[in-house]
């Protein structure tokens, strides 16, 4: 979850800073003026710069990750201990997957039960666990969800979310543009007046927060089917038992927290119902787990 998080909300920072810098450049060269005449251009035009704001937002998504959360990332030259099992484990992992280049290994301090994969290519990722999951799991444990997190490597889910992300943002930036030509044209006089730049790039944000918002449904989609299939990797490449394992106590310690405390919030484990949920539920997940065919 915190990986796919991150991503959209760096991404639709980098949306708005992309649609303020369109607008301040409209105020010397009328490129709402001329856009407005060629929609047909305009979709290609913003279909790129989706796509562009997407892959900008995968490119940085290692490096903000480790400076949200303060990731320290294990040398595994001079790490020993549990350290030095963590990157062993991991580097076994991704052999098996047919990783070339391993991941990144690292830590932060945070009492959540997380982990996470992210990272520009399969090439360049970092799997990141919390403190508190290697405090509160066993080593069977840990072994089921570092494979599900090098699994999201191995299939290469960061550039799958990206390009969704893209075409989704594409559609945003259209739409939010078509709108906000529409409402802006209703406060104009018959001189063209009243529906000046600032009151259009208003509005274009305004859209564009609404459009994104619903367009997180659509990731949230996405996002659940490739937890499936990241459950289905780790199986296959540590066998079923410790993922099951590990989804089994996630529930245990699930269902041992009152609904309103929020003490799994960071897990984000939502009713299956939720269409802004980005992973199955844990029963869901388990009972595939334990019908498939290894």
């Amino acid at each position: 979850m915190k990986r796919i998080l991150l991503f959209v909300v760096t991404n639709f920072l980098v949306m708005i800073a992309f649609s303020l810098l369109w607008h301040v450049v409209s105020l010397v060269y009328p490129l709402d003026a001329v856009a407005g005449q060629y929609y047909g251009p305009l979709l290609v035009f913003f279909f790129i710069w989706g796509m562009g704001g997407a892959f900008v937002s995968l490119l940085i998504s290692k490096w903000m990750a480790k400076r949200v959360y303060g990731v320290v990332t294990i040398d595994p030259r001079t790490s020993s201990g549990n350290e030095r099992y963590l990157v062993e484990k991991v580097y076994d992992i991704a052999r098996r997957e047919g990783l070339r280049e391993m991941p990144e290994v690292g830590i932060y301090e945070s009492q959540e039960v997380n982990a996470f994969a992210t990272g520009p290519s399969r090439k360049n990722s970092l799997v990141a666990v919390s403190s508190g999951l290697l405090q509160q799991m066993d080593s069977v444990e840990v072994e089921g969800v570092l494979a599900h997190e090098v699994a999201h490597v191995a299939n290469g889910d960061m550039v799958t979310m990206t390009l969704i992300q893209g075409v989704i943002n594409a559609f945003v930036l259209f739409f939010s543009r078509i709108l906000a030509d529409l409402v802006a044209s209703q406060f104009e006089d018959e001189e063209g007046r009243g529906g000046g730049i600032f009151v259009r790039m208003g509005l274009n944000i305004f859209f564009q927060v609404i459009f994104g918002f619903l367009g997180m449904i659509v990731v949230a989609f996405f996002s659940r089917y490739r937890e499936y299939r990241a459950d289905l990797g780790a199986a296959k490449s540590v066998g079923k038992g410790p993922m099951i394992k590990a989804l089994q106590r996630l529930q245990s310690m699930q269902e041992r927290i009152e609904p309103d405390t929020g003490g799994l919030a960071s897990l984000k484990i939502a009713a299956p119902t939720s269409w802004f949920s980005t992973h199955p539920s844990l029963e869901d997940r388990i009972s595939r787990l334990e019908r498939a065919r290894m």
